[in-house]
């Protein structure tokens, strides 16, 4: 028969010589709080209070704890108090000794086990516990003496190896056993307490008892874990917009604990609702989390370069000049006589409807003209020109003086933040004024010098020459005075001056580059197209390899025709290029699908004046893009309360028989500039009866289109009065009826 050992917490404490509440507080660290100092302690329980008193009460030698000291006899005087420093110093050595005692407790067979109960008598009874032979004759002179309370602890030495020899094997077997469990031990904190009801129990079914401890182990593995990550702030990225369902998976939470956070703050969102970034942010950090801008890194940026230019890569470019005016004020005939060709004779009606660009060397010195149409159709050519360029000269007729489009050019000019010089033309007409131009055109902030402002009036006449030299000059000069300096090593950038179609080589771009150099072969992309450049064609018709800054030159190799004024980029990827091109294309069709208007009870009514207003649906071709707009504009501009002028197709490029196909289905009429049909769309209009209007001048395409609305213009019937009658008396004759008098 087993015997069964029972150590009480009481016993423990004074094998050790600590107070019962020190080994009480190592119980309620590690199992469940011991009730009082009665209580038996389990083979377990024993194991961790062994343990942790021997990591905490080291010794320098084991020598000492295994030789028994002999007690000297007391003196025959009363024993005195020992010194608060002696007390300290056997302290820590007695809880030392005890603690290599446990072992050879634990490991002892049945004859120790025995031998420690017939000592522990002696101990409940405040007696020493059992000592050699020799220590007799002290023991029965201390009963002999009266009691005395103990102030201090007392040294004790307990000694259960019963007289046998000592295994040390077998206690450093122990030892490793107890360090390879210590990690387990050390894991067992108050939220996994083990409470054991029955030893009995225990022994019984060991392997069901430890299957529980490791499976409370791992469940309190996991609420640790659970709280370090609730203690760590989680990161979380929020772009500009997100939906609800997406920024609670972002911060690891559920929908309904955002939507709840949202409706605290005020906000009703579902789950698949967008929020913007100041409300997902407030609600991430209601819920504990560190929120951080998301960054998005878009196709264009990644593929565009706008990085600034180093000081020390700039160099001194051509200044880019752009010729202002009213229609017929001698623009193209200044620019004419400055390039030495014949440009104006071959405008049609010697109105340009197109932007020139043209390099022109003045004493060495290349300058880049644009010359821009003056008409009031051409206001955004116009603008282009002068967004593009660095000095606006301003064309002013001396017998006109300053006409509505002059004034147009002067508001361009000023927005675009550009220097304009004055030139101010046909001095060989007779009634020229130059004070007059100067009086008109102070009105409007620009006053000569001669007058003390700051703008340069320079007479001039495109047909004898006289002033143009000088009007050369003032613009070099004033191109100095801005130290004008690009980039030529980089990726290309610049301005689309104009755009067309042409029927040998395709969509044609007249393009003007403002940095870095652009080479044969390089992709580009512009707005909502983009190619390889084929072929580079100067304003003189050679071909260039390279074109660097301030040159204006003619490409090919596009996929399409580009609009004017679109910023085009040379780029290294092609498949980036193409990408970034169709999320244009898609964003553009996207945009002119909402702008649709949709039919609600606001707007019921004007939908239905819109239904009863007549129509006239006209399809627009042009030679250019710049005549396009022009052309449109001027044409959506005679839109009055009875009749609509809707533009349904527009387009670059000569007329074609989709076109034609195209304003048969919905009954519009083909106006056609600068561009002629071809054969079978010649044909296919005859056959079908499809009115088709070629011009090419824009006044006479605005007449027309203005009589024809005005045919369409529904009769007004007025009441004309030829006299007036007076009604004196009336009277009813047989057969005839009532007769007025």
């Amino acid at each position: 028969m087993a015997l069964v050992m029972k150590y009480r917490l009481g016993e423990v404490a004074k094998d050790f010589g600590v107070p019962n509440k020190e080994i009480s507080s190592i119980m309620a660290e590690y199992f469940t709080p011991a009730k009082n100092h009665m209580q038996v302690l389990a083979d377990e329980e024993l194991d961790v209070i062994f343990e942790y008193m021997t990591q905490h009460n080291q010794v320098e030698s084991l020598e000492e704890i295994f030789v028994v000291t002999p007690i000297a006899p007391p003196a025959p005087e009363a024993p005195a108090a020992p010194a608060p420093e002696a007390a300290k110093e056997e302290k820590p050595k007695q809880a030392a000794k005890g603690a290599q005692e446990k072992p050879a407790k634990s490991a002892q067979g049945k004859a120790d086990q025995k031998a420690h109960q017939e000592a522990k008598p002696a101990q409940q009874q405040g007696q020493p516990s059992a000592q050699p032979a020799q220590n007799a004759p002290a023991q029965k002179q201390k009963q002999n003496k009266p009691y005395t309370p103990r102030q201090v602890a007392e040294k004790r030495v307990v000694d259960t190896r019963g007289g046998s020899a000592v295994n040390i094997d077998k206690y450093n077997e122990k030892y490793e056993d107890l360090g390879s469990n210590k990690t387990n031990n050390s894991n067992m904190r108050r939220g996994n307490k083990e409470k054991i009801q029955s030893k009995s129990k225990q022994r019984t079914n060991p392997q069901a008892a430890s299957a529980k401890r490791r499976q409370e182990e791992r469940d309190k593995m996991a609420r640790l874990q659970l709280e370090i990550a609730r203690k760590q702030q989680l990161k979380v990225q929020i772009p500009d917009e997100i939906s609800v369902g997406d920024l609670a998976a972002r911060m690891k939470k559920t929908a309904s604990e955002v939507i709840k956070n949202l409706m605290k703050m005020g906000t009703f969102a579902s789950i698949s609702d967008v929020i913007d970034y100041d409300t997902a942010a407030l609600v991430a950090m209601e819920l504990g989390c560190k929120v951080e801008k998301e960054v998005i890194v878009t196709v264009e940026e990644r593929l565009i370069d706008d990085s600034q230019d180093r000081p020390e890569d700039l160099v001194t470019r051509a200044p880019v000049v752009v010729v202002m005016g009213h229609v017929d004020h001698g623009k193209t005939s200044l620019l004419d006589y400055i390039r030495n060709s014949n440009v104006a004779s071959g405008e049609a009606g010697g109105i340009t409807q197109a932007i020139g660009a043209y390099t022109v060397e003045i004493d060495g010195k290349p300058i880049t003209f644009l010359d821009t149409p003056g008409h009031e159709a051409f206001t955004s050519m116009r603008l282009r020109g002068a967004q593009a360029t660095d000095i606006a000269v301003l064309v002013v007729a001396a017998d006109d003086g300053v006409m509505p489009q002059t004034i147009e050019a002067i508001n361009h000019a000023k927005a675009a933040e550009v220097e304009v010089i004055v030139a101010v033309n046909k001095l060989d007409k007779g009634g020229a004024n130059v004070d007059r131009v100067k009086q008109e055109l102070t009105e409007y902030g620009l006053i000569a010098e001669d007058w003390g402002g700051s703008t340069v009036f320079v007479p001039v006449s495109a047909k004898t020459g006289e002033g143009i030299e000088d009007l050369l000059e003032m613009i070099s000069l004033t191109a100095e005075v801005m130290e004008l300096k690009a980039n030529p090593k980089r990726q290309a950038r610049g301005l689309v001056i104009e755009a067309k179609l042409d029927k040998g080589r395709g969509p044609v771009a007249t393009i003007l580059i403002q940095k870095g150099t652009l080479h044969v072969g390089d992709t580009i992309s512009i707005g909502h197209t983009f190619g390889r450049v084929r072929a580079m064609i100067d304003d003189k018709g050679d071909r260039l390899k390279a074109a660097g800054p301030s040159v204006p030159v003619e490409i090919t190799g596009l996929d399409d025709v580009p609009t004017g004024g679109d910023i085009f980029n040379a780029v290294s990827d092609e498949r980036l290029a193409r990408e970034l091109v169709q999320q244009r294309r898609d964003a553009e069709k996207e945009e002119r699908f909402n702008a649709r208007t949709k039919v609600t009870l606001d707007n019921l009514f004007d939908q239905m004046k819109l239904g009863e207003m007549k129509e006239l649906k006209i399809i627009v071709k042009a030679d250019v893009q710049g005549s396009v707009e022009a052309v449109r504009q001027s044409l959506e501009k005679l839109t009055n309360e009875e009749v609509r002028v809707n533009v349904i197709h527009s387009a670059v490029g000569a007329i074609r028989e989709s076109d034609v196909m195209l304003a048969s289905a919905s009954n519009a009429i083909i106006v056609g500039f600068n561009v002629r049909p071809d054969p079978v769309a010649e044909e296919n209009a005859k056959r079908d009866g499809v009115d088709m209007r070629l011009y090419r001048i824009i006044y006479d395409c605005i007449e027309e289109i203005e009589s024809a609305m005005k045919g369409m213009l529904a009769p007004k019937f007025r009441e004309n009065i030829i006299g007036k009658v007076e009604v004196r008396q009336t009277y009813k004759i047989t057969n005839v009826g009532l007769v007025s008098g």
